[in-house]
C-alpha cells in the first residue's frame, strides 16, 4: 500500500512537472498568450519619440503620441542611476538569467502562504521590463498569476538576446515617470533639467525611488513621501555595497532639489518649426475631396509640394522594411534639421525686442486716439462689431458651446461674463479676469511678427520665428500665413527687365500716368515728387521705390502681366489670387515670408534660386540614414541680371529706403535688400541679403485694418527693417558661427554705370534724390481693404 501510494505520489509530482514544462513550452511557441517573435525581442522599444535636431547638434524637440521617451544608450547614464536601480530592484541581478528563484520562493512563503503585504515582490528587472513591454493591464490577482509564467518566459529570452547592461537600459528608456516624462533621458529633463549622465546619487535613487509607484512617490505632488522612499533607496545602496554609510549620512540629510519643467509641445525651441515640420512630414497626399472651396489655393500647393518636395509627405511616401509607412510619433527618427539653434536664438531675441521694447508701445499710444482701438479710425463701430463677432464664432470655445447646443443668446452671454483666464503678456504669462469677448480685442491689439533666415547658397533655412509665442499665437506666419508685400516685390520686376536688356542706367520718364486694368482706369500713387518730369534711371527709381517709375517699367517690358506672374513662380511665390497686368507690379498680392526669403536668394547667388530645405537627413531609431536632403536649384535670371540687381539693391541700402541700417543701425557690412509697405501702413517688410544670408521679415496686425496711422511708424523701414539689423548683428557678433561682416559678394556685383543702354531709349545719367517711403498706390480694383481672415 505505501509502495502504491509512494508510486501515485512520483507519478503526479512527475505528471505536474511534465504540465509545467508544457505550459512552458505552449508559452514559449506562443499558442498561450503572447510571445513576441524574435525580431522585435531583439528590438522591443520600437514605439519612442522622434527627435528633432538643429545643424549644431543640439536636440530642440521630439515627436510622440501618448510618450515623450528618448532612447539612449548605456554610457549616456550616470553609474549611480544603475547602482541605485540594482541595489532596489533585484539585488542579485547580476547572477541570475532572468528568473530569481530565492526571490519566488520568499514571495510565495510570505506573500502567498503568510499574505504579507509588504515581504516584496519576487519579480527581477527583466521581468519587470518584460511586463512593461508586453504584459497589458489586469483587474485582479487571478489575472495577474496567468501572466506571470508568460513574463518569465520572455524574461529568459530577453537575457538570452541582450547583455545585463543592455537590459538596465532598456528598463530605464521606457519607464514612465509621469508629467510625459517617459524614459530616463526625458525623466532627467523634465525633473531635473540636466542630463541622465550627470544625475547625482540623490538624484538617481529619487527617480529610481518611483519606480515602486511613480505616482505615489512623485516629488512635485508628493514630496514627503518622494524624500522617504529615495532614503530608502539609499540604505539599499549602503546594503549592497555601493555606498558608505558616511555616504548615506551625509545624502540623506539632503532635501529634494528639483528644477522642475514640464514638457509642452506649445513651449520649447523653436516650436513653430517642429509643428510646421510634424504637419509637412506626415502630410497625406491631398486630394480635393478634402479641401473645401476656399482652399483650393491650399489644395494646389500641396498637390505641387507632394510632386515637388521630398520632405512634403516623406513619412507616406517611403516605408520601413516591413512595407509599413514610417511615423514620427513612433519610430524614433532623429531629423536633422537645418536650423542652427544659435542663429534661432537671435532671430527670436531680435523678433521680441522689436515688438516688446519698441513697436507695441508705440502701438498702444493709439488708444487714446481712437474708441475703435486697435482697429482703424476708418472703421464704424458698428464694422468693430462685425469683426469681433466673426473672431468670436472662428473661436474654440464658440465651437465647444455651439458642440453642445447652446443658443445662440447663451453663447452671446458666455462671451460677455467676466472669466478667470491666464493671457499672454510680454512679461509672461498674465492671469487676469475679462471676458471672452474682451480677450479677443486684447489679443488683436497685440501686433504680429515673422522672420525667415536663409542660405543663398544651398537653401537650408538657418532660423525661422512664425511668431511671437506659439503658446497663445499659433497661426504660423512665417511658412503658412500670407500677406500684402509691398515693394518688396519690385525687383522681380527689374529682373524680369534686366533679362529684357535693360540696364540700371535705362532711363524712364517720372511722371504719373494712368493705365487701364480690367477696363478700368488705374493711376498709382507715389510717397513724393522728387524729380518730377525728369527722365531718371532704374537704379534710381528701384532705390527711391518709386510708383510710378516702377509702374512704367512693367507696362513697357510686361503690359499684360503674363509673363510677371511666370516669372514670380520661377522665383518659387505661389500667388493665391492673380490680379491682371500691371497692377501686380507693386506688390498687392498676399505671398508668404519664406517665399520672399527664397526669391531672395537669386540675387545673391548670381541668378540661381534656391528652394527652402528644412531637412539635411533623418536617421532611423538604428541609427541608418533613411533620407537625405540636397539642394534643389533653378536658374531663374541671367548672370548679367543677377550682378545689375545686386548692385541696384545695394544701393537701396546704401542710400535708399533701407539707408536707416547704416544711419541708424551702423550696420557696416556689404548688403543689399528691399523695403516695403502696403495701404494704410497695413504691413511692414524688409527682405535683405548679405553674401551669405538672406533673411525676410514682416510685421503686421492680426487684421490688415490694425495699423500704425502714420506711415513714418507704420512703413517697413521703421518696422521691419530693425529687426534685420538687430539679428544680422547679433549674428556678425557671435564669432563662432563664422560669418564674416568683411566678407563681400565678390566680383558677383558690376558698377551701376556700366552695362550700355537699355534696347528701346536713350540712357541718362541723372543725380539721386531720396523718397524713403514706398507705400502701394490706392485704389487696386481687385483688393478690397476689408479682409475676412483671422489669424489665430
Amino acid at each position: 500500500m505505501r509502495k502504491k501510494l509512494l508510486k501515485y505520489l512520483w507519478a503526479g509530482f512527475g505528471g505536474l512537472v511534465l504540465f509545467v514544462i508544457a505550459i512552458f513550452f505552449t508559452i514559449h511557441q506562443g499558442w498561450i498568450g503572447y510571445m513576441p517573435p524574435i525580431d522585435e525581442l531583439q528590438n522591443p522599444i520600437s514605439k519612442f519619440a522622434s527627435q528633432i535636431i538643429t545643424s549644431d547638434g543640439k536636440v530642440i524637440g521630439t515627436w510622440s503620441e501618448n510618450a515623450n521617451r528618448i532612447f539612449i544608450d548605456y554610457d549616456s547614464i550616470s553609474p549611480n542611476v544603475f547602482k541605485a536601480l540594482v541595489a532596489t530592484e533585484d539585488e542579485r541581478f547580476y547572477d541570475h538569467s532572468g528568473i530569481d528563484a530565492r526571490a519566488v520562493g520568499r514571495a510565495v512563503v510570505k506573500r502567498g502562504i503568510l499574505r504579507q503585504e509588504n515581504a516584496g515582490g519576487g519579480s527581477t528587472i527583466t521581468q519587470q521590463l518584460a511586463k512593461q513591454l508586453y504584459s497589458g493591464k489586469v483587474s485582479n490577482q487571478f489575472q495577474r498569476l496567468f501572466q506571470k509564467p508568460i513574463e518569465w518566459v520572455i524574461a529568459v529570452e530577453l537575457e538570452r538576446h541582450y547583455t545585463k547592461e543592455e537590459i538596465l537600459t532598456l528598463y530605464l528608456n521606457y519607464f514612465d515617470f509621469l508629467h510625459n516624462a517617459v524614459g530616463i533621458k526625458t525623466a532627467a529633463e523634465v525633473y531635473f533639467h540636466k542630463h541622465p549622465r550627470d544625475l547625482t546619487i540623490n538624484e538617481a535613487a529619487l527617480l529610481v525611488g518611483m519606480c515602486k509607484n511613480p505616482s505615489y512617490f512623485n516629488p512635485v505632488s508628493h514630496n514627503d513621501r518622494a524624500l522617504d522612499r529615495r532614503n530608502v533607496v539609499l540604505q539599499q545602496m549602503v546594503k549592497a555595497g555601493y555606498l558608505s554609510e558616511a555616504e548615506y549620512q551625509e545624502n540623506s540629510a539632503e532635501p529634494i532639489k528639483l528644477r522642475f519643467r514640464r514638457i509642452d509641445h506649445k513651449n520649447g525651441d523653436a516650436p513653430y518649426l517642429r509643428e510646421y515640420l510634424r504637419r509637412i512630414m506626415m502630410a497625406q497626399k491631398p486630394e480635393p475631396s478634402n479641401y473645401p472651396e476656399w482652399q483650393r489655393q491650399q489644395f494646389y500647393e500641396d498637390s505641387v509640394a507632394w510632386e515637388n518636395d521630398p520632405l512634403y509627405g516623406w513619412c507616406n511616401k517611403n516605408t520601413k522594411r516591413d512595407g509599413s509607412p514610417y511615423n514620427i510619433y513612433t519610430d524614433g527618427l532623429k531629423v536633422y534639421t537645418t536650423v542652427d539653434s544659435r542663429i534661432q536664438k537671435y532671430a527670436e531675441q531680435s523678433v521680441r525686442q522689436q515688438m516688446e521694447k519698441v513697436l507695441q508701445p508705440e502701438f498702444n499710444k493709439q488708444r487714446s486716439l481712437s474708441s475703435n482701438f486697435p482697429y482703424s479710425n476708418n472703421l464704424t463701430a458698428n464694422q468693430v462689431a462685425n469683426i469681433l463677432r466673426r473672431a468670436m464664432r472662428q473661436s474654440e470655445r464658440y465651437r465647444v458651446l455651439k458642440s453642445n447646443n447652446a443658443s445662440e443668446e447663451e453663447i452671446r452671454r458666455s462671451f460677455n461674463t467676466p472669466t478667470e483666464m491666464t493671457v499672454f503678456s510680454y512679461r509672461g504669462d498674465l492671469d487676469t479676469i475679462m471676458t471672452p469677448l474682451d480677450s479677443i480685442r486684447y489679443y488683436k491689439s497685440i501686433l504680429r511678427a515673422s522672420m525667415v533666415s536663409m542660405d543663398p547658397t544651398n537653401g537650408h533655412i538657418k532660423a525661422y520665428v512664425g511668431g511671437l509665442d506659439y503658446k497663445y499665437f499659433q497661426y504660423d506666419m512665417g511658412m503658412m500665413g500670407r500677406r500684402q508685400v509691398g515693394s518688396t516685390i519690385k525687383p522681380l520686376v527689374y529682373a524680369m527687365a534686366m533679362d529684357a536688356g535693360y540696364t540700371p542706367n535705362s532711363t524712364i520718364r517720372n511722371v504719373q500716368r494712368t493705365y487701364m486694368v480690367s477696363g478700368r482706369p488705374w493711376t498709382p500713387r507715389n510717397a513724393g515728387r522728387s524729380r518730377y518730369g525728369s527722365n531718371v534711371t532704374l537704379m534710381w527709381g528701384l532705390t527711391q521705390s518709386n510708383n510710378w517709375v516702377t509702374a512704367e517699367l512693367m507696362h513697357q517690358v510686361d503690359p499684360r502681366g503674363d509673363q510677371f506672374i511666370r516669372y514670380l513662380e520661377s522665383f518659387g511665390i505661389s500667388l493665391d489670387h492673380v490680379y491682371p497686368s500691371i497692377v501686380q507690379c507693386l506688390g498687392p498680392s498676399d505671398i508668404k515670408v519664406v517665399e520672399m526669403a527664397t526669391a531672395y536668394t537669386t540675387f545673391a547667388n548670381d541668378g540661381i534660386r534656391c528652394a527652402p530645405i528644412l531637412v539635411s537627413r533623418i536617421e532611423d531609431s538604428q541609427g541608418n540614414i533613411v533620407a537625405e536632403f540636397t539642394p534643389r536649384t533653378k536658374e531663374v535670371i541671367s548672370e548679367q541680371s543677377a550682378e545689375y540687381m545686386l548692385s541696384m539693391l545695394r544701393g537701396v541700402v546704401d542710400h535708399g529706403t533701407g539707408g536707416r541700417l547704416r544711419s541708424r543701425y551702423d550696420f557696416t557690412a556689404p548688403a543689399g535688400g528691399k523695403t516695403g509697405t502696403t495701404n494704410n501702413n497695413s504691413d511692414g517688410w524688409f527682405v535683405g541679403f548679405t553674401p551669405r544670408l538672406v533673411n525676410a521679415c514682416w510685421v503686421g496686425g492680426d487684421d490688415r485694418d490694425i495699423r500704425f496711422y502714420s506711415t513714418s511708424e507704420g512703413q517697413g523701414a521703421a518696422t521691419a527693417l530693425p529687426i534685420w539689423a538687430l539679428f544680422m548683428k547679433k549674428v556678425y557678433g557671435d564669432k563662432l558661427l563664422g560669418y564674416d561682416p568683411q566678407e563681400d559678394f565678390g566680383k558677383k556685383e558690376k558698377s551701376k554705370t556700366s552695362g550700355g543702354s537699355a534696347p528701346r531709349r536713350k540712357s541718362h545719367q541723372d543725380e539721386e534724390d531720396a523718397t524713403p517711403s514706398d507705400p502701394l498706390p490706392q485704389g487696386n480694383p481687385p483688393k478690397s481693404e476689408s479682409v475676412d481672415n483671422l489669424f489665430d
